[in-house]
């Protein structure tokens, strides 16, 4: 449905998110415009609605499922009008070393996120490159499969972490990142008696105990050995360790965490520059590293693991039971920052 006008949550400041009327896009090229199902709301929408990252006259959310539209001219025949899909990782230069090396993700062409231009999927309707589709497996709910970016992600930390059999892991932060973080050391593996989590928020921390975790504690309550302590290593010790909440102070809590050739994956953004213990990181030969975005082949992988139905009801555990609209999304962003939400919202324009 192109040439009519849509809805879509417009970003005209910090804080200032409004609902307006804006063209349907007309697909050109290799483009395919895609009516959204739902969009889920990820923490870096936080940063670009409230922190102020974003730019003026975006439309965000990149967590979307919906229905193809239409197709461009030059559209490879891969999509056509009714097909189900997923938004996937944006096309890269094809060129560079990361690219020839199937970590698109970190192409040398691409700019930083929120600056790539680009409307998402906070709208009725989003217009992608063909590229940038994953087909959605047959039987799997749309809304549920709006989960398979946000746990493509998570399934790439503990790719980055690659926890060995009978390993320990923490995961610091417990918001829907953290969660699917859980879920995604479980599907690789690890036992959830060998999975700590760290939380600040009592509802996260209650919903973080219902996915089976060994144990759950707040903040404070994790031994971090002083600076001038760079060899005690705590009696909770981990192999692993995945940072989601983007905190700096728990970025040196959790590299405190980790045993000798431990790792630490910072998962979540944050505009907070961490203060690591160069010595402790240096004296266990401690591996600090990042994971953004996705494994190649990685959303098909998080369809996959969603449509086996082997996470069960912890799915719906993790997201919050009552969608919202576009008119919902500025409340729901400013819930989740206050920590009154503790899942997975979902908006469906």
């Amino acid at each position: 449905m192109s040439g009519g006008t849509m809805r879509a949550a417009v970003l005209h400041g910090q804080g200032d998110l409004r609902v307006e009327p804006r063209p349907v896009p007309t697909p050109t090229g290799r483009q395919v415009l895609v009516e959204v199902s739902h969009c889920g709301v990820c923490g870096t929408d936080l940063h670009m609605v409230l922190d102020g990252w974003g730019q003026p006259g975006s439309v965000g959310g990149h967590e979307w499922s919906g229905q193809v539209s239409a197709v461009g001219p030059e559209a490879r025949r891969r999509f056509a009008p009714g097909d189900r899909v997923v938004g996937g990782p944006a096309p890269g230069c094809g060129q560079c070393p990361p690219c020839r090396d199937d970590r698109i993700a970190l192409c040398e062409a691409r700019a930083t996120p929120g600056t790539e231009g680009g409307d998402g999927a906070f709208a009725d309707y989003v217009c992608v490159d063909e590229q940038a589709l994953v087909p959605v497996p047959a039987g799997l709910d749309l809304r549920i499969a709006a989960l398979a970016e946000p746990l493509a992600v998570a399934l790439h930390a503990v790719t980055r972490a690659a926890p060995e059999p009978g390993q320990r892991a923490l995961v610091c932060g417990a918001g829907p990142i953290g969660a699917l973080a859980i879920l995604a050391l479980r599907a690789r593996g690890v036992d959830p008696a060998d999975i700590r989590v760290s939380e600040p928020n009592p509802t996260r921390r209650q919903l973080a105990a219902s996915l089976g975790v060994a144990e759950v504690v707040t903040p404070d309550q994790l031994d971090v050995p002083s600076i001038a302590e760079p060899r005690r290593l705590v009696a909770d010790r981990v192999d692993v360790a995945l940072e989601c909440s983007g905190r700096a102070s728990a970025m040196y809590a959790a590299c405190a965490q980790l045993g000798p050739g431990g790792r630490l994956v910072l998962v979540g953004s944050g505009i907070e520059s961490p203060r690591l213990d160069p010595n402790r990181i240096l004296l266990n030969e401690l591996v600090v590293t990042g994971a953004f975005e996705y494994d190649a082949g990685g959303i098909g992988e998080a369809l996959d693991l969603l449509a086996s139905g082997t996470l069960g009801r912890d799915v719906d555990t993790i997201v919050e039971p009552d969608d919202v609209d576009l008119d919902g999304l500025l409340g729901a962003l400013e819930g989740l920052v206050a920590g009154k939400i503790a899942g997975k919202v979902l908006v469906q324009p």
